[in-house]
């Protein structure tokens, strides 16, 4: 898997964490540099966290499931695209406005349990799992720090469409897998 694909991924699993930025940013009636900073480092840590725990637990079981492999990635990464398609046509929920640990620490936990499956791909996948994780983590901070601002500013107006279009890209990043898994596909 190229660093572009990791890339791609990165984005497209970060797109929960910008869309709870959102909701958070809306609650707060002024953004300040400060929660855009914690909101960031919650999520960026937990989704950088997330997908070594899950590449560690499927690195012990790897010889077990080595030829069907790239069918666990695409299952995996299509699931989690499919539930963000679905959360992206739901109704907004509202969030509290604290950033507080016991109001941001179940968010990020929730938000990256999706990295963590994408971690169980990883481990089939020729990944360099320190830069899936670095780029995972940073790209996660950025967005959902400038999502909390774009909340603040513009309301929920994208909170939808970063949920869609991040379920859209997991999805085609779990069938580029599978294409090149059976041999469909050559990139």
């Amino acid at each position: 898997m190229s660093v572009w694909d990791l890339f791609i991924i990165a984005v497209g699993l970060s797109m929960d964490a910008f869309a709870v930025s959102i909701c958070k940013g809306l609650s707060v009636q002024k953004s300040m540099s400060k929660n855009n900073f914690i909101v960031g480092l919650y999520f960026g840590g937990f989704q950088g966290l997330m997908p070594l725990l899950g590449y560690l637990f499927a690195v012990q079981f790897s010889t077990l499931i080595t030829g069907v492999d790239y069918w666990i990635s695409f299952v995996l990464l299509a699931i989690i695209g499919l539930k963000m398609v679905k959360e992206s046509t739901q109704k907004l929920e509202s969030c509290n406005s604290s950033f507080a640990f016991k109001s941001m620490f179940p968010l990020a936990v929730a938000t990256s349990i999706d990295a963590l499956a994408a971690g169980v791909s990883f481990a089939f996948e020729q990944v360099n799992i320190i830069i899936a994780l670095l780029l995972i983590a940073v790209v996660t901070f950025i967005f959902s720090a400038v999502g909390v601002r774009i909340g603040n500013v513009f309301g929920s107006k994208y909170k939808s469409k970063a949920e869609l279009f991040g379920g859209v890209v997991l999805i085609l990043m779990g069938t580029k897998i599978l294409l090149e898994g059976l041999g469909v596909l050559n990139l």
